[in-house]
């Protein structure tokens, strides 16, 4: 019974071991098939991918061309009319009227100063019209009784009633009686003339507007002390404006008056196209620099906005030049879509030069014949193809 019982557990674990090493095979089996799956279907060649067709673009070719000789410099605008307004006299700033922004015409009350003394000497030179007016009057009595006393006495020296002496005295106290009419005349006149100093020194507590405009600068306050020749109020005429451009001394000699510019205020947003109005003759000692200043009529246009231009010179360069709406800026990139001869587009990178007018100058990144895509740069792709 025992060697039955042996017999059996040893033919159970027979079994076991057996179907043990047929799942062993048949696993290894698997790996060995899907192994030759996947080397067979990575040697399959890729499906070409199709090639995109772009429509609806303009294509232009490059061409060296001339252009005219440009000097790019910057500035600032500035009103062509300008006041710095200060005062005369010392005193305190009673009334103020204005503030920066403020509109102002000409003639108009801006400030007045509280300035006691002035006000009083004028107030003593007027009266003092008064007096020299009453010694006037005096002197002219005197001499109309001089003048009766000197024609009596005449009379009786003609008739020997009285000496030479005594006509002598009455014709001496005529001439004296006529000297005082014109001195009391002269105290009139320099009195007068004293009052309307006074008078006129006491008026420049009144600050009024030299011209029309809009108040930009405002350097004094309600109750402050103020000198003579410290600067108030600044007011600018709004309808003439100009760009003043600092001009390098290298190029000072071929910048002139009636050069033809082109402007780009920032600010604005747009291009404009001018002529230099005045080059002043003097360089600035500090920057080396000489003034060229360009009269700007546009709306929109204020006192302190930026400004680039670019002079012409009156010499001629040669050079590519490619529509602006071809440009595509990628981050600090300059890139151009060029077409080849199979009409497929590639991105390349260039390096941009001047810009003049809707003109790009390409320093380098591209040659002479080349085609480029400018306009509809947005609908290209690189490797597409070109129709």
């Amino acid at each position: 019974m025992k060697q039955l019982n042996d017999v059996t557990r040893e033919s159970r674990n027979f079994g076991e071991k057996r179907s043990a090493r047929s799942l062993f095979l048949l696993m290894v089996l698997m790996l060995i098939v899907t192994g030759c799956s996947k080397q067979h279907e990575a040697q399959l060649p890729p499906a070409a991918a199709p090639t995109a067709v772009v429509k609806g673009v303009a294509v232009e070719t490059v061409k060296v061309r001339e252009f005219p000789e440009l000097l790019d410099v910057v500035g600032t605008v500035r009103a062509r009319t300008s006041a710095i307004i200060s005062t005369r006299v010392a005193g305190t700033v009673s009334v103020l009227r204005v503030r920066e922004g403020d509109q102002v015409k000409k003639g108009m009350l801006l400030l007045q100063l509280d300035a006691q003394e002035q006000q009083a000497q004028a107030a003593v030179a007027n009266a003092g019209i008064d007096e020299a007016r009453r010694g006037v009057d005096e002197a002219l009595a005197r001499q109309r009784l001089a003048d009766i006393s000197y024609s009596r006495y005449q009379n009786l020296f003609n008739e020997q009633a009285i000496s030479r002496q005594e006509f002598d005295i009455k014709q001496t106290e005529k001439e004296l009686a006529g000297q005082a009419v014109a001195r009391s005349k002269a105290r009139l006149k320099q009195t007068q003339e004293g009052a309307l100093s006074a008078t006129t020194i006491s008026g420049y507590t009144r600050i009024v507007a030299p011209i029309s405009g809009i108040v930009t600068v405002k350097q004094v306050d309600l109750g402050a002390s103020v000198f003579p020749a410290q600067p108030l109020l600044t007011i600018e005429d709004q309808g003439s404006y100009q760009l003043e451009l600092a001009i390098p001394e290298s190029s000072s000699s071929k910048v002139v008056v009636g050069s033809r510019v082109q402007i780009m205020i920032d600010a604005l947003g747009r291009s404009l196209n001018a002529k230099v109005a005045e080059v002043v003759p003097t360089a600035d000692p500090v920057s080396r620099t000489y003034i060229a200043k360009v009269n700007l009529d546009q709306k929109g246009v204020k006192s302190g906005m930026y400004g680039r231009a670019a002079i012409e010179l009156g010499t001629s360069l040669k050079g590519l030049l490619v529509p602006k709406q071809a440009l595509v800026e990628r981050g600090s990139m300059t890139l151009v879509w060029v077409v080849d001869s199979h009409n497929i587009a590639r991105m390349r990178i260039v390096k941009a030069g001047r810009f003049m007018a809707d003109k790009v100058e390409i320093l380098s990144g591209l040659s002479d014949g080349e085609r480029l895509v400018v306009s509809g740069v947005d609908k290209v792709s690189d490797g597409a193809k070109v129709e």
